[in-house]
């Protein structure tokens, strides 16, 4: 009797999935915007907190920072930093730190191209992003090759697919397009492919302009209309230790006076290009992320910035960058920490060392989204699809990356526990001995009552078999080429090709824009 009722039930949820019989699936979860339901987890004292952002400032005042820009150094320096133009070291005051600090919005309306997809950006707040930034690209078929547009335009839509990845980014380099063009390319596949929030390279004013050019055509805005609300972010990097570049000091100035979200994130290993213990690399990255910030706020205050933090350590045999180990998780941890101090939204990172789609790749993944979930991040980075420390982004990796970010949503959904959750009747109802499946309180609730996987098999160890015995890894590369082949962008998104294209042609034909170095 068990196993009938099982099997009926079954059979049910499969009609339900395809639409059979009149049984639709009426499960519709909200995955667009999540608020982190968990307690933020600490590692340092709040006093030891203290100590770290006083000894950034020490850092900031009588260290400095080398700033490569001149016109960064004549910014900061008519807000009263000493400056040796020489030496191009600057050492930003405390005061000049603290007024930057209040005058950073602490909460961050930024508009996406379906407005349903707008998102906040504030502590409590959580979003997920793919892996974003590598060279290359690998799939279980293709193997790992350089990044192409192709591959570019399919992440977009798979990222388009998923609503528990919130912003767009740029999951890899279109290496087939020369980079005085690049920048159309991956900015037109955005805006064509999906109506998320789109990202735009700070790789000099030049590329930035026509970035927000392209957005202010699709969106239908005025250039007022554009700087008076975030449309669009980029992550600044900075050269740890202690070296701001010349594209990322020119993007913190262009994105401010556009009042478009900058995301300052230092890159600190630990051993490496920063001091070995977390404690010391939290605070040189909580250096260099308050030298940006003070940056931007000085070329607008209010200016729309997201704290960084993207440290880690690295392998001291090798100098290999490590991720989802125990001190990248304390590091996030402490991040936080220290984003709390502030109050400012912040952005962590997560990703895999491993150089394959396997358990190495899932361990250290999961561990580094724990760290950023538990450390309260406003924006994780790299949370599906990264491997080998950002070297390549992985089709298949993307797809089971997925299941574990759609658990963390899952989670964040409140839990009834009114008089009908908790079931009286139905405990009543069944007899000692007897089964739930066929209950009143199950039948009314099992269509909905439970996360349906996207790539895990629940099936026993014969009818697995008997299907092919394919790995999880196996059975995302179904996936995500079903998914592909069925994609439709959004009508709107898909209605821009022409603006842009009409733009393209005419900013190639002037010789597009030279990336800055």
């Amino acid at each position: 009797m068990v196993d009938d009722a099982a099997r009926n039930l079954r059979r049910e949820r499969r009609r339900g999935r395809t639409g059979e019989a009149g049984s639709e699936t009426s499960r519709r979860p909200d995955y667009r915007s999540l608020k982190n339901p968990f307690l933020p987890q600490p590692i340092f004292s709040a006093d030891q907190v203290a100590a770290i952002h006083d000894t950034a400032l020490r850092v900031l005042e009588q260290l400095g920072v080398k700033v490569l820009l001149p016109e960064a150094r004549a910014i900061l320096a008519r807000a009263g930093a000493l400056v040796d133009e020489d030496s191009q070291m600057v050492r930003i005051g405390r005061d000049i730190v603290a007024a930057a600090l209040a005058s950073a919005p602490k909460s961050i309306r930024v508009h996406a191209g379906d407005r349903a997809r707008d998102l906040t950006l504030e502590l409590g707040s959580m979003a997920f992003l793919a892996g974003s930034g590598a060279p290359n690209v690998t799939d279980l078929e293709r193997g790992r090759r350089p990044g192409t547009l192709a591959a570019f335009e399919d992440l977009i839509r798979l990222v388009q697919h998923f609503d528990v990845l919130h912003m767009l980014g740029p999951c890899i380099e279109p290496q087939d397009v020369d980079n005085r063009f690049r920048h159309y390319a991956v900015n037109r596949a955005q805006l064509t492919l999906s109506d998320k929030l789109p990202f735009v390279f700070a790789r000099g004013t030049p590329q930035v302009e026509d970035g927000f050019e392209m957005l202010r055509l699709v969106r239908g805005l005025s250039e007022a209309e554009f700087r008076s609300g975030a449309h669009c972010y980029t992550v600044i990097n900075t050269n740890s230790p202690r070296q701001l570049d010349v594209p990322m000091a020119q993007g913190i100035i262009d994105f401010a006076k556009a009042g478009q979200v900058l995301i300052i994130t230092p890159f600190c290993l630990a051993g490496a290009m920063a001091p070995i213990t977390v404690a010391g690399a939290l605070t040189l990255q909580h250096a260099e992320a308050m030298a940006g910030l003070t940056l931007a706020q000085i070329v607008r205050p209010g200016a729309p910035v997201v704290y960084g933090s993207f440290s880690s350590n690295v392998d001291m045999k090798s100098g290999a960058p490590a991720f989802g180990t125990p001190e990248h998780v304390k590091a996030t941890l402490g991040a936080g920490q220290l984003a709390r101090f502030t109050g400012l939204p912040w952005r962590s990172g997560g990703g895999s060392a491993a150089n394959i789609s396997d358990a190495q790749a899932a361990h250290e993944t999961q561990f580094a989204l724990w760290g950023s979930v538990l450390a309260g991040a406003t924006v994780c980075i790299h949370a599906a699809g990264w491997l080998e420390g950002g070297l390549s982004v992985s089709f298949e990796k993307l797809i089971t990356d997925i299941e574990a970010l759609q658990t963390i949503a899952e989670l964040c959904a409140a839990t009834p526990g009114d008089e009908a959750a908790i079931g009286f009747e139905a405990i009543a109802e069944v007899q000692p001995g007897g089964h739930f499946f066929s209950a009143g309180h199950t039948m009314a609730r099992y269509r909905t009552a439970f996360y349906e996987p996207l790539v895990a098999d629940w099936s026993n160890f014969g009818n697995w078999t008997q299907a092919g015995s394919r790995t999880a890894t196996e059975r995302a590369t179904g996936i995500w080429k079903r998914m592909l082949a069925e994609f439709r962008p959004p009508a709107s998104a898909a209605a821009t090709s022409a603006i842009l294209d009409e733009f393209i042609a005419r900013r190639t034909a002037e010789g597009g824009a030279v990336p800055v170095s």
